[in-house]
């Protein structure tokens, strides 16, 4: 009761905080980049602790625990890799262009047809990352539960209360609520974690133990073996999909252009990316930690119930730690899991209202449309709520299935249209078309093919975009109207 105690204070502190929050949004842009004024240690709070979700925690240091680094490239490999490609080649841009959300690139590039389709590309891909977090909401709440001896409450009981938390505060306070309470997150997560990680490594006789052990086990081993070339194109799919296809999201954009200047916009963007890199080990470390401790727990990591797995690190330092030590993990599986989940719903409610109702809706004032934004982000959080409802997946897999969408159908038009002046309207929407149709085929028809069916329709994506605009006659390319 008391670690239950513990957790609802913690929660109804992050509801305070959202309330309070709500006091600073008076318009639009209030609400979806707090006014364009957060400094640097708010900004890199805000990517930091985007990034650092549930399936950082629970589903990637399971996967570790169970099948080594080699099995999760896109997380934290791959995701690390964006922020830094973000920081570096995208920020500056994205900030001169004074965007609100990455939408309104695709308008000032390429005009309204391309803008409202990628925004509807985009934010569809949302709909998995929210419901993993949901679902770590839903199985953390489970958890605790059962804890107490409550067994009737079960995951998907605890995925509506979780969901409950998460809207109320989002929808009251938008970017302002997300970044105060990114801040204190993500101080709990590292104190939290890190004190975790100490106590789990005495008790499996020092981190020496654990890495020898790691090592031995061939747990550390980064990339497959040579010869296994399916292995390989899994690998490399896994990485690019985390790396590139995450680039073109409203979240991304949101953090970049939340900042005070150009140059808070790129350091914070960079310093969450190498951040993010390192300290995603520290969960893998505890999992792994926990099988050095108690073998038994090595059978859990290797379930076939690949859901289940996702339970085992919670159950085990519920376990095998003392009541300081759960209260501490849980406070800092909770801060990853709201943090992640509240920008989630945020970035797609952004772009759909900003670039797919708005286009069509001119008589949109200010306060209508911080009503619209509202709205929208509960709409939208329901039908992520209904996916974590009834999807069977792992979060890692939902999250992979996220990104494969923009990786096909915007991340061509975007990187093309920012770098090349030849890109056209045409070549954008041939880009996107082949990408996603390409993607689909080779997904649902071709399943044998050996090559990834997200970077066969990558592949396509480019192609079209290249052959189209230089084959259009019908228009000049628009230059971008930014300093690189």
């Amino acid at each position: 009761m008391g670690l239950i105690a513990a957790v609802l204070a913690y929660l109804f502190l992050t509801i305070a905080i959202g309330l309070f929050a709500a006091r600073r949004v008076g318009n639009a842009q209030d609400f979806m980049v707090a006014g364009r004024s957060l400094p640097l240690y708010m900004n890199f709070a805000c990517v930091f602790a985007t990034w650092f979700g549930a399936e950082t925690v629970l589903s990637v240091s399971a996967t570790f625990a169970g099948q080594g680094l080699r099995a999760i490239p896109g997380d934290p490999f791959g995701f690390s890799v964006c922020l830094v490609l973000v920081a570096l080649f995208f920020a500056r841009a994205f900030y001169r262009m004074d965007l609100l959300t990455i939408g309104d690139f695709y308008r000032k590039r390429y005009g309204r047809s391309i803008e409202v389709l990628t925004s509807v590309v985009i934010s569809a891909s949302y709909l998995g990352w929210a419901a993993a977090q949901l679902t770590a909401l839903g199985l953390v709440i489970s958890v605790l539960g059962k804890g107490i001896g409550y067994d009737a409450l079960t995951t998907n009981q605890g995925i509506v209360i979780g969901f409950t938390i998460v809207a109320f505060y989002t929808v009251m306070g938008g970017m302002w609520s997300v970044a105060l309470t990114d801040m204190i997150q993500t101080f709990v997560i590292i104190i939290g974690l890190l004190v975790v990680s100490v106590y789990m490594a005495h008790a499996a006789g020092g981190v020496s133990v654990v890495i020898d052990s790691a090592r031995e086990s061939g747990r550390l081993q980064v990339f497959p073996d040579w010869g296994q070339s399916g292995q390989w194109w899994i690998y490399i799919g896994g990485f690019l999909t985390a790396a590139l296809g995450s680039i073109p999201q409203q979240d991304v954009i949101q953090r970049v252009t939340s900042a005070k200047d150009e140059r808070t916009a790129m350091t914070g963007t960079l310093l969450g990316g190498m951040f993010y890199c390192m300290f995603a080990f520290v969960p893998m470390f505890i999992a792994y930690a926990a099988v050095v401790i108690d073998p038994d727990h090595l059978q859990q990591f290797n379930s076939e119930d690949l859901r289940e797995v996702q339970r085992t690190l919670p159950h085990a330092v519920m376990q095998s730690t003392p009541f300081w030590v759960q209260t501490v993990f849980l406070g800092a599986l909770v801060s990853a899991i709201l943090s992640t989940a509240s920008g989630t719903l945020l970035a797609p409610s952004s772009l759909i209202v900003e670039n797919v109702i708005r286009p069509f809706r001119s008589d949109l004032n200010d306060q209508n449309m911080l009503r619209w934004l509202r709205i929208v982000l509960l709409i939208f959080g329901a039908l992520a709520l209904h996916q974590a409802l009834t999807s069977n997946n792992t979060m890692y897999q939902m999250i992979q299935q996220a990104y494969s969408v923009p990786l096909v159908g915007a991340l061509v038009p975007l990187a093309v249209g920012l770098y090349w002046k030849r890109a056209t309207t045409l070549g954008a929407m041939a880009s996107i078309v082949s990408g996603v149709a390409t993607w689909l085929a080779f997904e649902y028809v071709r399943t044998e093919f050996l090559i990834p069916s997200q970077l066969m329709g990558l592949a396509a994506s480019f192609l079209a975009m290249v052959i189209v605009s230089l084959l259009d006659k019908s228009e000049n390319a628009r230059p971008v109207a930014v300093q690189r």
